[in-house]
């Protein structure tokens, strides 16, 4: 690996640190009661996880949208068919 991805790796878990630090202290802190229910709980791991699905379940519709090639039909009609050219304006 290059000096330079090292250097991006080490930065970015730097900053990883810092937020969760940062995430850290601001829940553990004395000034407002973080009083929870299980139900809170059970609600922040669902939304969690239906955000992780629905996020994944997307990249793998553009990954395999981009696979089957009916992103570049599009593209190849975009660029063939500009509607400033357009002459029944």
């Amino acid at each position: 690996m290059s000096r330079g991805a090292l250097l991006i790796i080490a930065i970015l878990l730097a900053l990883l640190a810092m937020a969760v630090t940062f995430a850290v202290i601001s829940w553990t802190s004395g000034d407002m009661p973080q009083n929870i229910s299980v139900n809170g709980y059970i609600a922040l791991a669902l939304g969690g996880l239906g955000t992780l699905t629905v996020g994944g379940g997307l990249m793998a519709l553009v990954f395999f949208s981009n696979r089957s090639g009916h992103d570049a039909s599009v593209h190849r009609g975009f660029l063939h068919h500009r509607p400033d050219d357009d002459p029944s304006r």
